[in-house]
């Protein structure tokens, strides 16, 4: 091997190496160059390490003195890299937490506000309404068992609201709710007349377009009392379009057909963009009414099925889309909107 000089000893050569590793280690600025400095002087092939595998090769007389002066200055070099390593270390982690350090006093970042749904805000306008009025909110499951969802509803086997192309069927004769009727059994059911309720969940059809979705939200509402009629119906369906729609809107009642109310009617509201007075509005399309929901008188098949007297009894329900009432009050053309859970759409409301 060769030595700085050939005059030098490799004892003395040692010597030179651990003096110039420690100037070096002391004038370090950060723990990457010592470590670069760890490798120069003490890696597989550092000089020093070079004269520590030639041991065996020297005369006897000079390898305990060149060995054990190797090994000296090799711990003599890793003390000083140990304990500059831990100066420069401490240094670096304070500079690091003072570039690091958020000023609390200044303004945060801005996040943007929720907004409710502006089918959430119909439903809780509605339910409000009629929490006012005395009715107690009922809730209940949405997969539903084929009683509860047709049966006990006056929906036999082979009606058409039970075709595949309506209705999400499940295992062991169960459905996902075609509506939010099931509500109305159960609670009948489960106690004795008069019974306020109102129903809000959602529900399940297969339908997808602008206007429909395979999920889609349902109000209904049943009272059953003593001596109520088709007026009650009305006047409570008019008091709810007032509160939703505003003051001015007006209301008609056209007959129909459900399974499960007779006589039954639909509701229309009034346009309260034009009032029925501008035959291009983009709301109404002219036309002046809004349809807006199903009602009717309970079906005396219904009551008796329940267990009530329909001699005795009688009862109105209702059933009105938020979604729909939603699209009408706010004038949006695509149900779709509401499910894509765009920021841009829901800051309008």
């Amino acid at each position: 091997m060769c030595y700085h000089s050939p005059l030098m000893s490799a004892a003395e050569r040692i010597k030179q190496l651990e003096h110039e590793a420690i100037s070096a280690i002391d004038s370090a600025l950060s723990t990457a160059v010592l470590e670069d400095l760890r490798v120069k002087y003490l890696g597989r092939s550092s000089e020093l390490t070079g004269i520590k595998k030639s041991v065996g090769s020297l005369p006897t007389e000079e390898r305990k003195e060149v060995g054990g002066t190797a090994n000296r200055s090799s711990r003599a070099i890793e003390e000083a890299l140990r304990g500059r390593v831990e100066q420069l270390a401490a240094k670096e982690r304070e500079a690091k937490l003072e570039a690091e350090a958020v000023d609390i006093t200044l303004p945060g970042t801005p996040y943007p506000r929720g907004h409710l749904h502006p089918t959430q805000r119909i439903i809780d306008e509605v339910v409000d309404f009629f929490v006012g009025l005395g009715y107690r909110v009922a809730e209940g499951p949405e997969v539903e068992t084929d009683y509860y969802n047709f049966t006990a509803l006056g929906i036999p086997p082979g009606h058409p609201a039970r075709t595949m192309q309506d209705t999400f069927f499940l295992d062991d004769g169960l459905v996902l709710r075609t509506q939010t009727s099931p509500m109305q059994i159960r609670t009948m059911l489960s106690q004795e007349p008069p019974v306020y309720v109102v129903c809000p969940g959602k529900t399940y059809r297969r339908d997808s377009d602008p206007t429909h979705s395979p999920m889609f939200h349902q109000i209904e509402g049943l009272a059953v009392d003593k001596g109520l009629t088709l007026g009650h119906l009305k006047g409570t369906l008019a008091a709810m379009a007032r509160h939703v729609f505003g003051e001015s809107v007006k209301i008609r009642l056209r007959p129909s057909y459900f399974q499960f109310t007779e006589p039954s009617v639909e509701l229309d509201v009034s346009c309260f963009v034009c009032g029925g007075s501008d035959p291009a509005c983009k709301v109404c399309k002219g036309a002046g009414w809004l349809e807006m929901l199903g009602a009717g008188m309970v079906d005396p098949g219904v009551l008796e099925e329940v267990g009530y007297d329909p001699e005795e009894y009688t009862g109105f329900a209702f059933g009105m889309g938020p979604d729909r009432m939603a699209m009408v009050k706010y004038g949006i053309p695509d149900l779709r909107l509401f499910f894509e859970g765009d920021l841009r759409f829901l800051q309008q409301f």
